[in-house]
């Protein structure tokens, strides 16, 4: 580590995070700060924060969320997300935790083929619909909801960006994600509905009045614009079939997103300028200041000592190494986004593997893998897609606070954490 850089770095971040908690000054606003403060004192520069792949800010995430919201945006213009609400709250009998239940699982299956931000995306302006017809509060349905899509995301090699680094550096396959991680994620999506139905229990008040006059109408005729929702849905197909064929087509998410995007502008007819006001700047803007800022963790080294600790602590102990590395990586990424910290921690493991002399499908890399993606359910920045709920609830006057989200986030990751710990002991050393 560069010595006086390096503290200043973590004095940045833990200022900036003490910030964000405090929810005294907007976080968009100490992002930007934060990242002009790493500038400022040397501890990443321009070329590592804006032009770098292994540091600052990655361009696939902001422009994916960019495309994706486009498209959502002119969707939103058809109608559809009120025929999906009205569809999904007459299938539950208009029963709020039916409803969740529903959502919840929707939201795991979706995420195991896509990335979890895109699942958030299409399910939240549904979610919201379904929260105003039933007059619940939005707060503990997006907040499950984005639980399930980052336990979901484990299940396959697509399911959530840092999975396709490790399988990168393990040489693993799509089916070795499936074999080794979608039967605990399935038990993790049960766990979390009973936690849901313990946590939230204040929010599922059935109103009769309500549900009768839901299950009365017909949702076909919440359809404004069908000529445009068959352009948005072909268009939305194809986006989909290019992100499950990435590893055939080579072509980055991003760029998937933005020619769906700019595809459906140009085909249809609704204005830009429409299409444009329906993205989340404000979020973006805020992811950007904190890849920045994670990105001057990484330069100055901070990153790499704790991996390299982490490593150290783990030594040629296979059970301990196993343990420590999901209990550890589920810790770090509640702090740091997960798809930086698995970059610099995917070599090590490697590494650590090698000298172990394991297979490709070694046990350490399902901790890594299990660790970073659980680990950010536990705070409202540990991963893409709690930022981007937090921005649209924010967007529809719903706002969750970083203290509503945290406090269920601990929980629900100390639940998932622990099940798997007792998975990875079960599977792969108690029958040793």
């Amino acid at each position: 580590m560069k010595d006086w850089q390096s503290w200043a770095a973590i004095i940045v971040f833990v200022g900036a995070y003490t910030l964000i908690i405090s929810e005294k000054v907007h976080r968009v606003a100490v992002a930007l700060g934060g990242a002009g403060l790493m500038l400022a004192i040397g501890a990443t520069d321009d070329v590592s924060a804006f032009y770098s792949e292994d540091s600052g800010i990655d361009w696939n995430v902001i422009f994916l969320l960019m495309g994706m919201m486009m498209i959502v945006g002119v969707l939103k213009k058809t109608g559809m997300f009120e025929y999906l609400a009205i569809w999904a709250v007459k299938r539950a009998r208009a029963k709020p935790f039916r409803v969740l239940s529903m959502l919840v699982v929707l939201t795991a299956v979706i995420s195991a083929l896509l990335d979890n931000v895109t699942t958030v995306l299409l399910i939240a302006p549904v979610t919201l619909l379904v929260c105003e017809r039933l007059a619940l509060p939005s707060a503990p349905f997006l907040i499950a909801e984005v639980m399930a899509s980052n336990i979901g995301g484990t299940a396959t090699l697509v399911g959530d960006p840092p999975n396709i680094i490790i399988a990168s550096r393990g040489g693993l396959t799509f089916d070795d994600f499936v074999v080794h991680l979608a039967p605990l994620a399935v038990a993790l999506v049960l766990a979390l509905l009973a936690l849901c139905r313990v946590m939230f229990r204040g929010s599922f008040a059935y109103d009769a009045k309500r549900a009768a006059e839901i299950m009365e109408l017909q949702e076909r005729e919440a359809i404004r614009d069908p000529r445009l929702l068959v352009q948005g849905l072909l268009v939305l197909a194809l986006v989909v079939a290019g992100f499950v064929l990435h590893p055939v087509l080579h072509y980055e998410p991003s760029i998937i997103a933005l020619l769906g995007a700019g595809l459906l502008v140009a085909v249809s007819t609704v204005d830009t300028q429409d299409v444009l006001a329906e993205v989340e700047w404000p979020t973006l803007a805020f992811f950007s200041g904190l890849f920045i800022m994670i990105g001057g963790l990484i330069d100055t080294g901070v990153v790499g000592e704790l991996s390299r600790r982490l490593a150290d602590l783990i030594g040629g102990n296979q059970l301990g190494g196993a343990l420590t590395m999901l209990g550890g990586s589920a810790v770090l990424s509640g702090v740091v986004d997960n798809i930086p910290y698995v970059a610099t921690m995917a070599p090590i493991t490697g590494d650590l593997v090698r000298d172990m002399g394991g297979a490709s499908g070694h046990v350490l890399w399902w901790a890594l893998a299990l660790g970073a993606d659980l680990g950010g359910n536990a705070t409202a920045i540990g991963a893409s897609a709690n930022v981007v709920v937090l921005g649209i609830a924010e967007r529809n006057h719903q706002p969750i606070s970083f203290w509503q989200f945290t406090k269920y986030g601990l929980i629900a990751t100390a639940v998932t954490v622990t099940i798997s710990l007792a998975y990875v002991w079960l599977r792969y050393f108690a029958a040793a």
